[in-house]
C-alpha cells in the first residue's frame, strides 16, 4: 500500500480502489427512542471488499 502526502489529492476512483483492494468494515449502530424509551435498535455491519481480495489465500 501506497501512502501520499497530504498536501496531494486523491482521485475517487484512486480511493475506491485501495478500498477495494484492502477490504473496509463499516459498523454502525441505530436506535430510535421515544420518552427515553428505546423502540428500535438497528446494529449494522457491512463488508466492502473486491471478489478477488476476497478469495485470495
Amino acid at each position: 500500500m501506497t501512502v501520499t502526502p497530504a498536501g496531494d489529492r486523491v482521485a475517487l476512483v484512486d480511493l475506491l480502489d485501495r478500498l477495494l483492494a484492502g477490504g473496509v468494515v463499516i459498523t454502525g449502530d441505530i436506535t430510535i427512542s421515544l420518552a427515553d424509551v428505546d423502540l428500535v435498535h438497528i446494529s449494522l455491519r457491512a463488508l466492502i471488499s473486491s471478489v478477488q481480495t476476497l478469495v485470495e489465500p
